[in-house]
């Protein structure tokens, strides 16, 4: 299963002293020892203190294991923010079998790929959710995976050819299987512990391999530069199989002994509920997150004063969004950058001044590296722009059955991330865009990201993506596609360039395209999927022809 890591013994050798060298069972087991009386998880359905959590957690292991499984074995989950996720993640882990969450909004193509390429045993789903039926997609699957020999169902409406979750979460196995042998099961830190695919927002999926040192340091990384306690309450509403809802929404509460507070579906007045009912005090989440949060009519109605910070994630923060926060909302608002592969690699600090908060994505965790480099590969003078490398001790292990392709994409121990960015004097960066998002008009590059800021700025548009479009002499065109807020009528292409114009933004890097949309396609995360946006304008623009 380990077919594609680069895990050597060199690379072990030189994270060897930062690495926690720990599972998340042991940070588990800290909770309980700490307070298990303390509430764990706080989803729509339940509320669980670490004391029953660290029960169900074994019981539900130890029902693995009399299925036959163990060390090394796939188990693939597609759940929503449930309980039953966090559960049944740390029970996987506690038989040393490795976990592949799967995003909820995935259907037949990419689960069918997914499964099958990660040669999972078990495969547990929701009977429903959002109105979609997951056990007839598995049915309409299951014959393309050979290895699959367990399917499991959350939920009331159960196939006869399937297996209720709830057998495994509600039957007493601790009284028919001894606990011991869970107690015997080694568990090597650098033992591959995850399987996550990429959201593909520029290609294939591909399966990412983490072991448990590489999540761990990762996840307690957020401890320190958020100076989380016990006391701490965080909230999410980032699907958990995501990288970001997986490593610092399941994970990190447990890291430091706090409470997990989870929504199940996006809403802002719920969560806005959440904080004032639950005193939740920092949340992490995409920046469309952000901007309904702070646009949420009557925020002002409830007591947020708990919640001290907001990191938003997975795409840049608009500079007037900021602006329009500090007048209305009393949380700092955070910003980083990562990937799947590698966790989130840099964050600003609370500390910081104004101008990094709104013009940077931070800086790097203790022990994680980046640099910009030019074509070359030579080091970018400071606030110039250029491809971002990565490197450190949350770096994935490689991708799975893609020893080639992890191979290609690092270069002497730096991981290419595909991201453009301008790194200052100080070290923090700025993500600039994707190399494939980049403008090239004629050869005179257009400042993606800067335009989008700017556009963000005029008060009837609610979102904005600035992509490329084909053109026979300049070879590409920059295209604003847009939304608009509730009751604000269609912006022009004249109404366009006159706000741009009032801006003082150069001719050059005006738009000369207009699409009005209703919403962009996205990854569950939130990241807007640029190649799809594309494809989209493409197709509406040949059909005008």
């Amino acid at each position: 299963m380990k077919s594609g890591t680069i895990l050597s013994q060199e690379y072990v050798e030189k994270y060897q002293s930062i690495w926690p060298n720990r599972t998340i069972l042991d940070y588990l087991n800290d909770a309980i020892a700490k307070d298990p009386e303390k509430v764990a998880i706080v989803d729509k359905k339940s509320r669980y203190t670490y004391g029953q959590l660290g029960k169900l957690v074994d019981r539900v292991a130890l029902g693995l294991l009399d299925l036959g499984l163990g060390k090394g074995d796939v188990i693939s989950f597609q759940l929503p923010n449930w309980n039953e996720f966090i559960i049944l993640h740390y029970a996987v882990t506690r038989i040393g079998a490795i976990s592949n969450p799967l995003v909820p909004i995935y259907r037949d193509r990419e689960i069918g790929y997914m499964v099958g390429m990660a040669e999972s045993k078990m495969i547990v789903v929701p009977d429903k959710f959002r109105g979609f039926d997951y056990p007839a997609m598995i049915e309409r699957l299951r014959h393309q995976w050979p290895s699959m020999e367990h399917v499991y169902v959350v939920g009331e409406e159960v196939p006869s050819n399937m297996k209720a979750f709830s057998a495994l979460l509600e039957e007493p196995w601790e009284e028919r299987k001894d606990i011991a042998l869970l107690d015997e099961i080694v568990h090597d830190p650098n033992d591959v512990t995850e399987i996550i695919f990429t959201s593909g927002t520029t290609g294939n999926p591909k399966g990412v391999m983490h072991t448990h040192n590489t999540l761990c340091v990762s996840t307690d990384y957020w401890i320190d530069r958020l100076r989380l306690t016990p006391d701490d309450v965080m909230f999410t509403a980032s699907t958990f199989a995501h990288q970001t809802g997986f490593g610092y929404g399941v994970r990190l509460p447990t890291h430091y002994a706090g409470t997990g507070v989870y929504q199940d579906i996006w809403n802002p007045k719920g969560f806005i509920e959440l904080v004032e009912k639950e005193r939740i005090t920092f949340t992490a989440g995409a920046t469309p997150f952000l901007q309904d949060t702070v646009q949420l009519d009557g925020i002002e109605n409830y007591n947020i004063s708990s919640l001290r910070i907001f990191v938003a994630l997975g795409a840049p923060i608009p500079r007037q969004l900021v602006k329009e926060a500090a007048e209305k909302v009393s949380f700092k608002i955070l910003s980083g950058w990562g990937q799947t592969e590698d966790g989130l690699v840099t964050l600003t600090r609370l500390e910081d001044s104004d101008e990094k908060l709104t013009s940077t994505d931070g800086v790097p965790f203790p022990g994680m590296e980046v640099k910009v480099v030019d074509l070359e590969g030579e080091i970018c003078a400071p606030n110039e722009e250029g491809d971002l490398l990565a490197r450190g001790p949350a770096m994935f292990v490689g991708y799975l059955k893609r020893l080639e392709e992890t191979i290609a994409e690092h270069q002497d121990g730096w991981f290419i991330t595909g991201d453009r960015a301008v790194m200052d004097e100080d070290g923090y960066i700025r993500i600039a865009g994707r190399n494939k998002d980049i403008i090239i008009r004629g050869g005179e590059n257009i400042p993606v990201t800067y335009v989008e800021n700017v556009l963000y700025e005029h008060p009837d548009i609610s979102d904005v993506q600035v992509v490329a479009v084909p053109d026979p002499r300049l070879q590409e065109k920059a295209c604003a596609c847009i939304c608009m807020k509730p009751g604000k009528s269609p912006l022009t292409m004249d109404l366009l360039k006159e706000f741009l114009e009032g801006k003082g933004v150069a001719k050059q890097y005006w738009p000369e395209h207009l699409e009005i949309m209703e919403e962009f396609p996205r990854t569950a995360s939130g990241k807007v999927q640029k190649f799809l946006l594309r494809e989209m304008i493409d197709e509406q623009r040949s059909n005008k022809v």
